[in-house]
């Protein structure tokens, strides 16, 4: 099944009356465990949220109408990790004293790589 490419941007609404509205809901016979019912019903879910292309299944339990539920449930879950915005963030400015702790880390550090290399004397 080929990605849509979402109609409208968030913040998506996530009432089950306006989900309802704007999903395009199918039926399939579930796979897996269930023995002859499962084979014979058409109790899988799959619902596409058309204005944001999300794709949601729900083939957990053999009524047709508690897996609509349950796909109603994962896709509001869904669209509410899209509609969420994080905080914009803030630039601070270092500290006098962090800067002052960051030379002197620098310092140390060239000391020590210093007295690393062997001296060499000549003696003429």
């Amino acid at each position: 099944m080929a990605r849509r490419i979402p109609l409208t941007l968030p913040p998506y609404s996530i009432e089950r009356e306006t989900l309802e509205r704007e999903t395009e809901i199918d039926t399939y016979r579930a796979s897996g465990p269930g023995g002859q019912h499962v084979n014979k019903t058409n109790s899988a879910i799959r619902l596409t949220h058309l204005p944001s292309g999300v794709v949601v299944i729900a083939q957990d339990s053999p009524s047709q109408f508690r897996n609509k539920d349950i796909a109603f449930e994962r896709l509001v879950e869904r669209l509410k990790k899209l509609n969420h915005v994080p905080k914009k963030r803030l630039a601070t400015k270092p500290t006098r004293a962090s800067k002052e702790r960051r030379i002197e880390a620098k310092k140390t550090r060239a000391t020590v790589k210093s007295t690393r290399t062997k001296k060499i004397h000549h003696d003429e």
